[in-house]
């Protein structure tokens, strides 16, 4: 294996974590502000790019490797954790939102796993994190993550992270499956991905679910999620803003807030 091996334990339902046993010397990389806790005997060191091997081992390797990182909407710099003591030392990592951390064994997944540019967590050391550029130019327009996706390569563990429930199904050559844009977390290399219009001026205009379905095509395996964090946000937002508090159940209504002092 080119990556560290890492034995792991996730904890939680809603708001879960991922514990990582490492040996000594070896290193788990993560995002910034990923971290939650770590045992004495580990080392934390910031790294540009990724930490694999395919940065190079030059300044303008590591430049490169860490400026693709940019188009992905994620930092220059990720974070390394590196048991430097004798025995065994255990670090975790916490999701930022409800819902589900995915552990992708990449070397039982075809060695590489393309996933939305919010949804890696944290890997051992040797996984490269690279840029998977939309081929299909109405897929990159209207797929919901444009042209730019993370791909996740290595033969080592990678933790993805999803809103609300997360599932896993596999397609068969030629199955194809519809679902909306902003509940694909991920799929493997084998998938074809592609965007389909909406048929129908009603469904367009009343449906409320946009106007395009992302259609993936196998064989390969897809993850997908029942709470993208898009569609979280919207709703706070929607019951966070002055005045849009809504009287759910209350016969009077916005009168209730007056009489409750509530008013504006």
């Amino acid at each position: 294996m080119q990556n560290h091996e890492i034995d792991y334990k996730i904890f939680g339902e809603e708001m879960q974590y991922v514990e990582i046993e490492l040996d000594p010397s070896e290193t788990a990389i993560a995002e910034s502000g990923a971290f939650m806790m770590m045992d004495e005997g580990v080392q934390m060191q910031t790294i540009f790019g990724d930490g694999s091997q395919q940065q190079g081992g030059g300044l303008m390797g590591k430049l490169f490797s860490a400026g693709k990182r940019l188009l992905v909407g994620e930092s220059l710099f990720m974070t390394a954790f590196t048991n430097v003591g004798h025995g065994k030392r255990r670090v975790s990592f916490a999701s930022p939102y409800p819902g589900k951390i995915i552990p992708l064994d990449l070397s039982q997944l075809g060695g590489a796993v393309v996933c939305q540019k919010d949804a890696f967590l944290c890997a051992a050391k040797g996984v490269a994190i690279n840029v998977e550029f939309q081929r299909k130019l109405g897929t990159g327009l209207f797929g919901g993550e444009g042209f730019i996706m993370e791909k996740l390569q290595g033969d080592g563990m990678a933790f993805m992270h999803a809103g609300g429930h997360v599932f896993e199904r596999n397609l068969q050559a030629g199955e194809m499956i519809k679902i909306d844009t902003g509940c694909l977390v991920g799929y493997t290399m084998g998938i074809d991905f592609d965007i389909e219009f909406i048929g129908g001026i009603r469904n367009k205009v009343f449906g409320g679910e946009g106007i395009f379905f992302a259609t993936l095509r196998g064989p390969g395996k897809i993850w997908i999620q029942t709470l993208p964090v898009s569609r979280l946000a919207s709703r706070i937002l929607t019951y966070g803003s002055v005045g849009g508090r809504r009287e759910e159940g209350s016969i009077l209504g916005g009168l209730g807030n007056l009489l409750d002092g509530d008013g504006y």
